[in-house]
């Protein structure tokens, strides 16, 4: 059986909303590096089309945190699966993710990256479920949208691995999804 998903925001937004976000990015940052920090594996979709659009020196690297697994509902628990390649002391930091709601994740990378004492850290996200917030403490500093309690997948975000390559959000149904 195959998903049906309902366009949430599409693409041509998505790619609007991209293009304003890096260029308020590239204004607040003029005249420094900034080091993109992607969490793998949704963001890297996000993060490829920011940095294309950034007009100041970016330079990358790569984490992966688990805490969804293959259902729909974070655990609550963070695992952390691939620890960053070079450090980040003294850099200016930025964090993107594609989506950001209950803050667990956020919550132990911010504390976890803190202590490596980057000069600046910053929390950029695509999507935004600010009524999931369990930790109020995670500040988003550059969203691209906020949204209600929706499972969302497209770029970069999946049901089961699947679906991340769609250009726009979507909303699969919910009597679609088995959990």
């Amino acid at each position: 059986m195959r998903d049906r998903i309902r366009i949430l925001i599409p693409e041509m937004e998505v790619n609007r909303r991209i293009d304003e976000v890096a260029a308020q990015i590239s204004r607040d940052y003029q005249g420094k590096e900034l080091h993109l920090l992607c969490i793998l594996k949704g963001s890297v979709f996000f993060m490829s089309e920011l940095a294309r659009r950034l007009t100041i020196p970016v330079t990358m690297d790569f984490m992966s945190c688990s805490s969804y697994g293959s259902g729909t509902v974070s655990k609550g628990i963070v695992r952390l699966v691939k620890d960053l390649d070079d450090p980040i002391e003294g850099r200016d930091v930025m964090i993107i993710e594609d989506i950001i709601d209950s803050g667990n994740t956020m919550a132990y990378l911010l504390k976890l990256l803190g202590a490596r004492n980057p000069a600046s850290m910053k929390l950029c996200t695509l999507l935004d479920k600010p009524s999931r917030r369990v930790h109020h403490e995670v500040t988003v500093d550059y969203v691209g949208f906020q949204i209600e309690d929706l499972f969302v997948v497209g770029c970069g975000m999946d049901y089961n691995q699947r679906y991340r390559n769609l250009p726009y959000v979507g909303v699969i149904e919910p009597e679609d999804i088995r959990k």
